[in-house]
């Protein structure tokens, strides 16, 4: 059974978690970890040796093989994966410099800037310069006043713990700026292809199939017109097997025919080391409305998504974070439509508005969303010719339960009313349940919840 109602707040960020299978007395302690891991070459050059024309012949033939994952035409000869061993020095200097040219769009003048523990510097940026403002449909515009919460929605007022690694030391943004996480030339170059930096690859979303290589836990609801959607998401640091992998948990708010119109706004947390170089858990955001093609982005890396809070950095590293056996983390994350003005907010813990989507970004969002998810993604690329051992949330399995296996709990969706009301018919599904797997219930505490999560490989998952 999970803990008593007083052993949670679904809005308040909490460093400790009771076991629902113990009772009040249970509290352990939080503990945070995290790795990082960083891979550099450093090519001196001017220094003749024996060994440099079989470097430079090496270098030619490695310029005349082709990428190994190839792009659609569109993206031209920037879309060849950077991310090698080697490349040729003029090739390196040119991607520089369009890597350059996108920075200078991407991180805006600060007023302020703080330098995280985790090596992230967070630029406080004037509120209406951010690059939301970029957009041509958004140009002109500053930050809308903020909307009414949906009904059923418990105001506990603002949270003050400190659940995000940069502010840590005392420091905030001021008053009419945002914090936004730098993006830097090494972040651009890790990336599969400059074009599509900052954006996922096209894929199917229906969880009724796979094989593009992303495997879900998730469960869902679908049949009816939804404004939103609530949950608390249990936070861990999974392990990650290859740079061009990722874990994550998250919402997502679908509208449209699953084809080339898809619009999906999601959040949660994710550990991307291509995305971000390192393994810490990152609080993230999402849009698309054409199917991960062309439109959308994480966080703020394109125009779209506004942001009011001078608090949270979206794409900065979520701390403490949940450990196996001991102290868990989770967070609070409600997504809805304002129903006066049409745009979808977010807020994060306990009163805190990140921001928004405008509602002019959307086809069919722009009305309502057709289906809600949660749950777990990761990417399997099968490099090493068998399942990846990317873990999913804790990396354990459901069945091991609290203090062990990830959860989502509260699990609640936004009617037409705009009221928080329990998922009728909710429904959970694994892609390959060998690998990762899910299991759902409903109490009295936790609302509709769900155990979720693996190893990846392992002896039932070759």
């Amino acid at each position: 059974m999970p803990p008593p109602v007083d052993a949670i707040r679904p809005l308040t960020v909490r460093t400790g978690r009771r076991d629902p299978n113990k009772g009040c007395s249970s509290y352990v302690s939080s503990t945070c970890s995290s790795c990082r891991s960083h891979c550099r070459i450093n090519f001196r050059l001017g220094e003749v040796s024996p060994i440099v024309p079989i470097l430079l012949s090496l270098l030619v033939t490695l310029s005349l093989i082709p990428p190994a994952h190839s792009e659609d035409s569109s993206s031209g000869d920037l879309s060849r994966e950077i991310n090698q061993t080697f490349l040729p020095v003029q090739e390196l200097q040119r991607l520089k410099m369009i890597a350059r040219t996108r920075l200078e769009s991407l991180n805006k003048p600060a007023v302020k800037t703080i330098q995280s523990p985790d090596g992230d510097i967070i630029d406080c940026v004037h509120s209406h310069r951010q690059p939301a403002f970029d957009h041509p449909l958004l140009k002109g515009q500053k930050p809308v006043d903020p909307p009414d919460r949906p009904n059923g929605q418990r105001m506990a007022g603002l949270a003050e713990d400190t659940f995000q690694l940069w502010s840590t030391l005392g420091e905030t943004c001021p008053d009419g700026t945002i914090p936004i996480r730098r993006t830097t030339e090494e972040d651009v170059l890790r990336a599969s292809s400059i074009v599509n930096f900052g954006r996922k690859v096209k894929r199917r979303v229906r969880r009724d199939t796979s094989g593009d290589g992303h495997e879900h836990a998730v469960g869902y609801v679908t049949g009816s017109e939804y404004y939103g959607a609530k949950s608390s998401i249990n936070v861990w640091a999974p392990t990650i097997s290859s740079q061009d992998e990722f874990s994550l948990s998250q919402m997502w708010i679908i509208s449209g025919s699953f084809g080339d119109d898809l619009n999906t706004i999601e959040a949660g947390w994710q550990v991307s080391p291509e995305l971000y170089g390192d393994y810490y858990p990152r609080f993230f955001t999402y849009w698309t409305t054409d199917a991960y093609q062309a439109t959308g982005c994480y966080n703020l890396l394109c125009s779209g998504f506004i942001q009011t809070s001078s608090r949270i950095a979206i794409g900065a590293a979520i701390s403490p974070t949940s450990s196996y056996g001991g102290g868990q983390f989770d967070i609070s994350l409600l997504i809805w439509k304002d129903p006066k003005h049409g745009n979808w907010w977010l807020e994060f813990g306990s009163g805190n508005l990140v921001g928004y989507w405008p509602s002019v970004l959307f086809s069919h969002l722009r009305d309502h969303a057709t289906m809600v998810q949660f749950g777990g993604e990761v990417v399997n690329t099968r490099r090493s010719g068998s399942h990846t051992g990317t873990q999913m949330g804790s990396g354990h399995f459901s069945g091991e339960g609290f203090g062990k296996a990830s959860y989502f709990r509260n699990l609640q969706v936004v009617d037409w009313d705009n009221n928080l009301v329990p998922p009728t018919g909710l429904r959970v599904l694994a892609d390959h349940p060998n690998c990762y797997d899910i299991r759902g219930g409903v109490n009295r505490v936790w609302g509709n919840y769900f155990y979720y999560g693996g190893p990846g490989r392992n002896v039932r998952c070759p």
